[in-house]
C-alpha cells in the first residue's frame, strides 16, 4: 500500500475519531425529508439545498438540480466532477429522503430527528438508510483530493429524495438525459452487509411490487349472533385465498412467481456465506421458506412473498359483528429472469383458479408505491474483480459477494438504462432497525466503511 493511499485512509480516521462524522450526520439527519408524506417538498428541497450541493461544490463538482416530472415529488441532484476526458468517469448514488419518523415509538424518549448515542450504535432517522452512506463516501471523495490534489477520475453523483415512495421521476429524468449521466462505472452504496464485521459486495437488487387483496361483500357489518353461520366473512376468505398463495412454510404456490434454475456462478457466490444480522438481531426460523435452501440462499437468490398488513373491522376496538369487507397489503420480492409484467395477471389466474374471483387485487402506484425491477451485474466482470482486490488490500480481508441484496432499489435504471457495471458496498447492517423505530449504525462498522471506500477512489484514480 503506497503511503499516499495510507495517509488518505488515516484522514478517514480521524474523521470518525475527531466527531466530525457524527456533526456532519447530525445536521442531515434533523431535515425531516420524509418522503411519503404529502407537501412536504419543501424537506426535500432543504437537503438538496442546504446540504448537499455546499458540500458538493467544496469538492471541485458543479451542481445540476433536476425537477422532478411527477408533481408533489423531490428534486434530483447531479453533482459532477470532470477532470480530464481521457479518464474513467464513476457514477455514485444516495437517497437523502427518509421513510416517516414514528417519533412515538423510539426508545429512552429519543427523536429520530437528533443523533443520539449508546455504545457504538448512533440513532437517527436515516442514519443506515441512506444519509450516512452517503456521507461516507462523500467523505472518502473529499480524502482523497485533499491528499492526492485530485480524484485522478471523473465522477459524477447523483442525490434523489423519493427512493422510500419508489423512486418516482428518476427513470425519466435519467433516460431524457442519457448523456449527462453517462459513465463507466456505478459504485454505490445502500443495503446491509451480510454481517456487521464482514465487508460486503453486492451485485444487485430484488424486484419489489406492492399490491392490496381486498374482500368487499357488503354495506355495514352485521350481528355475529344473528348473522354468523349465514353470511360470507371476508377475513376467513382472505385468509384463504393468502394461504393459497403462500403455504404454511411461506413457500410460494404460484409457478410463475418462482425464479428458474440459478447458475452455477450465483450458487458458488453464496456456498460459503452466512447470514447475520449482528446483536438484537431476529432469529432465523430454518423451515421457513424455500425448502432446500440455505438461509443466504433464500434471501440472495429466491422469492419471498409477504403480508405487510391486514385488517377487517376495527383492530383497536372490535365489536360482535362481522365486518363487510377486509384488506391486506401485499409483497413479491423477486429476482431476474421472472417476468414481472405476469406477476399480477398470474396472481389473478390463480385466485381465479382457487374459487377466490371475488378477491380484487389493486397494483396501482398510487396505493401501492412504484414497483423496482429486478437487475444484476455478473460476478466476474472486471469491475467487479478491480473493487474486490481493493477493498481486500484495505483491510487484508477479502469481502463476501452477494449476487443481489435482499432488499430492492432502483438497479436496473444503471444497468439496463444506462447499461453500466453495478457495485454496491452497504455500509450498513440488518440488525439496523432500518425502516422502524431506534433505526441506527455502528460507528465501528462506519470506520471501516470509510477505509474501504477512500482506498477504493485512491485506487481508481491510481489506476
Amino acid at each position: 500500500m503506497s503511503a499516499g493511499r495510507q495517509s488518505a485512509i488515516d484522514r478517514a480516521v480521524r474523521y470518525i475519531d475527531n466527531g466530525e462524522f457524527e456533526s456532519e450526520l447530525a445536521r442531515r439527519v434533523a431535515i425531516k425529508s420524509e418522503s411519503q408524506l404529502p407537501n412536504n417538498v419543501h424537506a426535500l428541497r432543504e437537503y438538496i439545498d442546504a446540504e448537499m450541493i455546499p458540500n458538493f461544490e467544496r469538492l471541485g463538482f458543479s451542481c445540476q438540480v433536476f425537477e422532478n416530472p411527477i408533481e408533489d415529488r423531490g428534486p434530483i441532484l447531479l453533482a459532477t466532477r470532470f477532470e480530464d476526458s481521457k479518464l474513467k468517469t464513476v457514477l455514485g448514488y444516495g437517497h437523502g429522503d427518509v421513510v416517516v419518523g414514528q417519533s412515538d415509538q423510539w426508545q429512552k424518549g429519543y427523536s429520530p430527528w437528533k443523533i443520539n448515542r449508546d455504545g457504538d450504535r448512533i440513532y437517527g432517522r436515516g442514519t443506515a438508510d441512506n444519509k450516512a452512506q452517503h456521507t461516507i463516501n462523500m467523505a472518502a471523495l473529499r480524502f482523497v483530493l485533499e491528499q492526492r490534489g485530485q480524484l485522478g477520475f471523473n465522477a459524477r453523483f447523483i442525490i434523489e429524495m423519493g427512493e422510500e415512495a419508489g423512486s418516482p421521476g428518476l427513470r425519466e429524468t435519467i433516460s431524457n438525459n442519457l448523456s449527462e449521466f453517462a459513465a463507466d462505472v456505478f459504485i454505490a452504496s445502500d443495503g446491509p452487509r451480510v454481517d456487521p464485521d464482514m465487508p460486503t459486495l453486492t451485485l444487485g437488487s430484488r424486484g419489489a411490487i406492492n399490491f392490496d387483496l381486498i374482500v368487499n361483500l357488503r354495506e355495514g357489518a352485521h350481528h355475529s349472533g344473528n348473522w354468523g353461520g349465514l353470511i360470507a366473512d371476508p377475513a376467513i376468505i382472505l385468509s384463504n385465498a393468502i394461504a393459497s398463495i403462500a403455504n404454511a412454510k411461506g413457500q410460494i404456490q404460484i409457478p410463475e412467481w418462482l425464479p428458474p434454475a440459478r447458475s452455477d456462478a450465483v450458487k458458488d457466490a453464496l456456498k460459503d456465506v452466512l447470514v447475520s444480522g449482528g446483536a438484537n438481531a431476529p432469529t432465523i426460523d430454518p423451515e421457513w421458506g424455500a425448502e432446500g435452501l440455505t438461509p443466504a440462499e433464500k434471501v440472495y437468490s429466491w422469492n419471498s412473498f409477504a403480508v405487510l398488513a391486514m385488517t377487517s373491522g376495527n383492530p383497536e376496538k372490535p365489536v360482535n359483528a362481522i365486518s363487510p369487507s377486509a384488506k391486506a397489503q401485499c409483497q413479491l420480492r423477486y429476482f431476474e429472469l421472472v417476468d414481472s409484467k405476469r406477476i399480477i395477471p398470474a396472481l389473478r389466474e390463480h385466485l381465479d383458479q382457487h374459487g377466490y374471483s371475488m378477491v380484487l387485487i389493486d397494483d396501482t402506484p398510487e396505493h401501492n408505491g412504484a414497483a423496482f425491477e429486478s437487475a444484476r451485474t455478473e460476478p466476474d466482470d472486471p469491475w467487479v474483480e478491480f473493487v474486490k482486490q481493493s477493498m481486500q488490500t484495505t483491510l487484508n480481508q477479502p469481502p463476501v459477494v452477494l449476487p443481489s441484496m435482499g432488499g430492492s432499489i432502483c438497479n436496473d435504471l444503471f444497468t439496463d438504462v444506462l447499461g453500466l457495471p453495478a457495485i454496491w458496498i452497504p455500509h450498513s447492517y440488518a440488525g439496523c432497525s432500518q425502516h422502524a423505530p431506534d433505526e441506527h449504525i455502528l460507528e465501528p462498522l462506519c470506520k471501516s466503511a470509510l477505509e474501504i471506500m477512500t482506498g477504493l477512489y485512491w485506487d481508481i484514480g491510481e489506476d
